[in-house]
């Protein structure tokens, strides 16, 4: 399976260096030569607009020139026919209409020149820059489709030169899967988890007629104290003190911190280094200061003799060689988690499982040591024990520590069903309460209540911080 997610992760990086990178910036620059296309056409139809104004401007003093030469001329026709006026103000008359004529021819040359100018730059504007712009844009859209097309056949080979490690892969899938034995499993988990305990034995007959024979048996599941007043109780919570179901002692999870969430797990394994730490430090610690002993005896030998002390410098030796092998080996599974390197395969996990399982056993083993005077098997804590499903193990890592304060509420967007251990089950709209948020891991801590809690993906959530929540 891990190698089966290695070949995605390199598809994904070379779609990501030879497709998505190269597209990315192609596409920049067909955005800048798209803004310069529509540039350009935008300066033509502006050009086009201005020789329109200019061809209306010339139209409108050519006809105003036109109206001024006949009510010139008209003037002039008047002051002729009339014999009152004189000679000299109907040639005054007679030149102003001849002006206001030439003005008029002036006006209609400009405006004939004015629309052939325009019908050309038209004429230009319609069949020769606007179709260049077009052609254009059109060329650019064909290298932009040839691109994609480039890019698809890029993706199609950087799959295909994976696919016969992923049908490897998937051959080893299928085998491990075929080579499943469920038989040998469940007589596994019977051999790792079972209890040891025999059946009692049957409850004797009391006599209360004979006061002065009055025994108790020692195969009796009650817990008498020798007073002659107790009774064997088979009802209500004393039902939890039958063998098979006592509580379940906790054993010590994977020494990897396996069974926790990444950030729960990262957080466990740089505690660990820091204690280690310390305690070479400590270790190092004695050992100068017997080294400094040892120096003072050798220069001052009627102190002490300097060779009592070089067992102990040889075993403080020993314990710090220990102790850095010991912070290598977890600082290993510490980069692990930080790096995000694959995870064990499946066979590890399972010797992982079968450690804690032993651990487990061996501790419950230890337990059966424990029994009362009289024979029966009795708990370090109350009587009265309630029946409890063993929890697991990844609750077992928190049952110690104190309940997380609530921080928010979320609501559920997609129904999570939570089978791995440490995850809780939610259903589509329901509202729960929000304990720890997502620490990078891609997994946020929920509680429905006081018996339930567990981590659910966060995508699959809307979460609502309280508002200190958010100023802390």
């Amino acid at each position: 399976m891990n190698d089966y997610a290695g070949q995605h992760e390199v598809i994904s990086e070379n779609m990501t260096s030879l497709i998505t990178g190269e597209l990315t910036r192609y596409v920049q620059e067909l955005k800048q030569e798209r803004k310069s296309h529509f540039h350009d056409g935008r300066k033509a139809q502006q050009h086009l607009e201005t020789c329109w104004k200019q061809l209306e401007a010339s139209k409108r003093r050519f006809e105003r020139d036109c109206k001024e030469a006949d009510r010139a001329q008209q003037y002039f026709e008047k002051m002729d026919a009339d014999i009152n006026v004189t000679k000299a103000d109907v040639e005054k008359a007679r030149q102003q209409a001849q002006l206001r004529h030439q003005m008029a021819e002036e006006s209609k040359a400009e405006y004939s020149s004015t629309l052939q100018k325009f019908n050309s730059e038209q004429h230009d504007h319609y069949y020769t820059h606007i179709p260049n712009i077009f052609q254009k844009i059109q060329e650019m859209e064909e290298r932009r489709i040839v691109r994609i097309g480039e890019s698809m056949k890029t993706f199609a080979e950087v799959d295909r030169q994976v696919i016969p490690i992923i049908g490897k892969c998937l051959d080893e899938i299928t085998k491990a899967a075929e080579s499943i034995d469920h038989k040998n499993d469940s007589q596994l988990v019977i051999e790792a988890f079972k209890s040891g305990f025999e059946p009692p034995g049957d409850v004797e007959f009391e006599d209360f007629t004979q006061p002065m024979k009055r025994t108790v048996s020692e195969s009796s599941l009650s817990n008498s104290r020798g007073d002659g007043k107790s009774e064997p109780k088979f009802g209500g919570k004393s039902k939890g003190k039958l063998w098979p179901f006592i509580k379940k002692n906790k054993g010590a999870g994977p020494e990897d911190f396996s069974n926790l969430p990444p950030e729960q797990r990262r957080k466990k394994l740089q505690q660990k280094v820091d204690e280690l730490n310390k305690d070479i430090q400590k270790e190092m610690d004695q050992r100068d200061a017997l080294t400094k002993m040892k120096d003072v005896y050798i220069k001052n030998p009627q102190m002490g003799d300097a060779a009592s002390v070089d067992h102990r410098l040889a075993e403080l030796g020993q314990n710090i060689e220990k102790l850095r092998l010991e912070v290598q080996k977890f600082e290993g599974w510490l980069a692990e988690v930080e790096g995000r390197l694959p995870m064990r395969t499946e066979q590890a996990r399972r010797q992982s499982g079968l450690y804690e399982a032993q651990n487990t056993s061996a501790v419950n083993s230890c337990a059966q040591d424990r029994e009362s005077p009289d024979g029966s098997y009795t708990e370090e804590q109350s009587q009265e024990t309630e029946m409890k499903v063993p929890a697991t193990d990844f609750d077992d890592e928190f049952d110690d520590e104190e309940p997380l304060p609530t921080i928010g509420t979320c609501k559920a967007l997609y129904t999570f069903e939570g089978q791995n251990e440490g995850t809780i089950s939610v259903a589509e709209g329901e509202m729960l309460y929000v304990i720890e948020e997502d620490k990078g891991d891609g997994w946020t801590r929920i509680r429905r209540n006081e018996d339930e809690e567990g981590y659910v993906p966060t995508s699959y959530v809307e979460v609502y911080l309280d508002k200190n929540a958010k100023d802390s």
